[in-house]
C-alpha cells in the first residue's frame, strides 16, 4: 500500500508576507531561497542522528496551541527544530520576542514557545543527542 512518508512542507497564511518573512529571516535564521520557500534538509541536523519529524491531531478546544488571533483560533502550530535552544531565547528575549515562560523537558528533548508578530504561536524544539537520549532511557527491568 502506497504511504505518506514525511512532511513535505509547511505553509502559512500571513497579512504581509514580505515583513512577515523577514521576521523569521532575522529572529529565526529562516531564509527563503529563490523559489520563494526554505528547504531543510536531513542532513543538515543537528545534533546528528536526531532527526524526526512528528505529525499529530489535538482536540479542537486544546489550549496547546495559545489564544488564537483576531482570526480566531489558531488551526495550526509549526514544531522548529533548534540547534541550541537556550542561546536561541536569549537572543530572542534580547529583541522582544513574546516568548512562553513555560519549558517542558521529554526524554527526546526540550521545548519552548515563542509568538511571530502575526499572533501565531511557534513551537521550538531541540531534540537530544543519541547519547544524551541512552543515559535518559529506563534501564531493561
Amino acid at each position: 500500500m502506497a504511504r505518506v512518508t514525511g512532511i513535505g512542507g509547511i505553509f502559512l497564511r500571513a497579512r504581509d508576507p514580505k515583513t512577515l518573512s523577514a521576521w523569521y529571516a532575522k529572529h529565526l535564521g529562516i531564509t527563503l531561497s529563490d523559489y520563494g520557500g526554505a528547504t531543510f534538509l536531513w542532513t543538515d541536523e543537528i545534533p546528528a542522528t536526531t532527526g524526526s519529524t512528528t505529525w499529530s491531531l489535538f482536540p479542537e478546544d486544546t489550549p496547546y496551541f495559545g489564544k488564537g488571533t483576531d482570526k480566531g483560533p489558531q488551526q495550526a502550530m509549526v514544531n522548529y527544530r533548534v540547534d541550541n535552544l537556550d542561546e536561541l531565547l536569549t537572543q530572542l528575549a534580547a529583541e522582544n520576542i513574546p516568548i512562553d515562560p513555560h519549558r517542558e523537558d521529554a526524554d527526546y528533548g526540550r521545548f519552548a514557545w515563542i509568538t511571530d508578530p502575526e499572533g501565531n504561536r511557534i513551537e521550538l524544539w531541540q531534540p537530544l543527542a543519541e547519547k544524551e537520549a541512552e543515559k535518559n532511557e529506563e534501564p531493561p527491568a
